[in-house]
């Protein structure tokens, strides 16, 4: 064999051998740490191979923690970063904390980065506080008038109660508890226009930041407008009803009057009926009287000649009626 081939056969083979060497054996890392005044084993380090563990994830920033003399080890570097944790994060935390005078340690900041919060940057809200600005809240003073507030809300993160706090929603919503509270209080929308600042009074009195993860600094009211006359609104649309239900009542009533005088005509024609029959039932009771003897002829007669002289009367009278209306 071509000893040129040979030693370029053997050079990859070394190569390789050196490759899955310092795979499982980080000598560089280890010369790193130890360097920098970090006192780790080779054998720890190609222990967290065998774990599954970065060794670069847990030296380098245990140097930094280190060089910052915070005072950690190397196991609880590991155990937050198996349990799914940030831990370079932690550590920038832990040493921008310290920096501040902050006082936080790594079990606090741990349980903070676990639990889905920014733990770097709640310590940097620590230091330079945040402005949340919310929604335009609608509002109604007691004279009916809709008033409209925007505020600004200067909040500092409160690392004691960053794990099971409440976040900037609850900020939020509370501070717009407070405007309908304070607006709504007040006689008259002017005295809001006039003492804006009343808001920032009512809210911080009240300690609105109670069981969050922020502490509210102060409360500036960006905006306040007017906005619509929601009383005489109101007092329209509660005209429009009580018309409609007037109108709804008078139909009722007008439909039960026309009800009963249906009801009466219907009566009147049962009567006028009921004469008729009756009227009708008189020939033959005479006739049945007549028959068995209890009227006699000349009391016929007479009956007759009382109904004759009663038509005759009639008739002169109606005659007399026109001759009246004509002369007339």
């Amino acid at each position: 064999m071509d000893p040129t081939i040979s030693i370029l056969i053997l050079a990859v083979i070394i190569i390789i051998v050196l490759s899955v060497f310092l795979s499982f054996f980080p000598i560089m890392l280890w010369i790193s740490a130890r360097a920098s005044g970090v006192k780790i084993g080779i054998i720890t380090l190609v222990a967290m191979r065998l774990r599954r563990v970065v060794p670069s994830r847990i030296v380098n920033p245990l140097i930094k923690a280190t060089k910052a003399g915070l005072g950690l080890n190397i196991n609880q570097l590991e155990s937050h970063f198996l349990a799914g944790g940030n831990v370079d994060r932690v550590v920038n935390a832990l040493i921008a904390a310290q920096r501040a005078n902050i006082p936080l340690i790594f079990e606090r900041a741990a349980a903070i980065d676990l639990a889905g919060r920014d733990v770097l940057q709640a310590v940097q809200m620590s230091v330079n506080p945040r402005v949340i600005e919310t929604p335009t809240v609608a509002a109604v003073a007691k004279d009916g008038i809709e008033v409209k507030v925007k505020a600004r809300v200067t909040v500092r993160a409160n690392i004691e109660r960053l794990v099971g706090g409440a976040g900037e929603e609850t900020i939020i919503a509370r501070v717009g508890e407070g405007i309908v509270t304070t607006v709504g209080s007040a006689n008259s929308h002017k005295d809001v226009l006039e003492n804006p600042d009343m808001i920032s009074r009512t809210v911080l009195g009240k300690g609105l930041d109670a069981g969050t993860a922020f502490e509210i600094l102060s409360i500036d009211i960006a905006d306040v407008d007017v906005g619509k006359n929601i009383g005489a609104h109101l007092q329209t649309e509660q005209a429009e009803a009580d018309k409609k239900i007037a109108q709804a009542k008078a139909e009722e009533r007008r439909a039960m009057a026309v009800a009963h005088e249906q009801e009466m005509r219907a009566k009147v024609v049962e009567m006028e009926a009921r004469v008729v029959e009756s009227e009708s039932q008189v020939p033959l009771a005479m006739a049945e009287a007549l028959s068995r003897g209890k009227i006699g002829v000349m009391d016929y007669l007479n009956l007759k000649n009382i109904e004759a002289d009663t038509e005759m009367r009639g008739s002169i009278g109606k005659s007399e009626g026109s001759s009246d209306k004509d002369g007339r």
